[in-house]
């Protein structure tokens, strides 16, 4: 185990050093000097390098990297230009807001793929099984925006079932908090769910295939108690992996859904960071998500490799 989690930690690292080289090199991608992007046109030669001189861009790329990674190892992001803050306090003062959303979007997605995953398994090569496969294709396809859009104006302005937006901290009022972040968390677990549900299907198909399913299935005990005591738990070990791909993908699309309801999260931050040109903001916040991205896939390879050792083999 002591080697497995070697191995991890070390493949973690390297995709660190390789995202925090890709942040620092935002800045040098923006067009022209970013320190007369982010201030107007009326700006003063002297206001430019007044602002140059605060984001490090009047020293030379090495001085540069070398304070950049400097700041990272002390956990310093930086100072929010727009914000006149600190990157870091910022970023975890919304860190829960993103963290809640995805986390609840997560449970919506493994609930329904899961057990739309079963009931096609269940039912291979009959209509429920087509059904679920095609709804699953669909999911796939649909932007979580333009889902979100939709829930918007069916559950919100339509029927006046659920709030368009905003936030309500859960604190203050878990039931204004449940009702504030449904219509966001379904928007962005159910592109998921297709995914989930295809992987499900295959796993279930597989140990539904095996021998001590079989011999459950002779001894005549219910059908539902084979799936869900024998097949079930062998048929999860799979979706464990899956589990932390969908993290990830549920960590940017938050970016755009955060956006769409008005919740003040980390997607909501960095997008204001692009229209605003706040360049600290942006780089640290696409470090910060990573390094989350980074710790929830870690933990999965984890419960992984302690639900079937044989991974630690691999």
């Amino acid at each position: 185990m002591g080697h497995f989690l070697i191995r991890r930690l070390a493949g973690a690292f390297l995709v660190l050093v390789l995202v925090s080289l890709m942040s620092f090199a935002l800045i040098w991608l923006v067009p022209g000097d970013p320190a007369a992007a982010f201030l107007d046109a009326s700006a003063t030669p002297e206001q430019v390098a007044k602002l140059r001189s605060a984001l490090g861009l009047d020293l030379s790329l090495p001085q540069q990297m070398l304070g950049w990674y400097g700041r990272i190892l002390s956990g310093d992001l930086g100072q929010s230009i727009l914000l006149n803050r600190s990157v870091t306090a910022a970023l975890i003062e919304r860190l829960p807001v993103t963290l809640s959303l995805a986390a609840l979007a997560l449970a919506f997605a493994v609930f329904f793929g899961v057990a739309a995953g079963i009931i096609a398994a269940v039912n291979h090569n009959r209509w429920p099984d087509q059904a679920v496969m095609t709804t699953a294709l669909l999911g796939l396809s649909v932007p979580d925006f333009w889902l979100g859009l939709v829930m918007v104006l069916v559950f919100a302005v339509s029927l006046g079932w659920l709030p368009s937006g905003g936030f309500t901290p859960f604190l203050q009022s878990p039931t204004e908090w449940l009702r504030g972040m449904i219509l966001p968390a379904l928007t962005l677990g159910l592109v998921q769910v297709g995914f989930i549900a295809r992987m499900a299907r295959a796993s279930m198909l597989d140990t539904l295939s095996q021998d001590y399913v079989r011999t459950a299935d002779a001894k005549g005990l219910a059908k539902l108690h084979v799936v869900l005591r024998h097949a079930l738990p062998n048929a999860m070990i799979p979706i464990l992996t899956v589990i932390g791909i969908v993290s990830g993908a549920l960590l940017g699309g938050a970016v755009i859904v955060e956006q769409v309801f008005s919740i003040p999260g980390i997607g909501r931050l960095i997008v204001g960071a692009i229209a605003s040109r706040d360049f600290p903001v942006l780089q640290g916040g696409l470090l910060f998500l990573a390094v989350v991205y980074l710790a929830i896939n870690l933990v999965v390879d984890i419960l992984y490799a302690v639900v079937d050792p044989r991974v630690r083999l691999a």
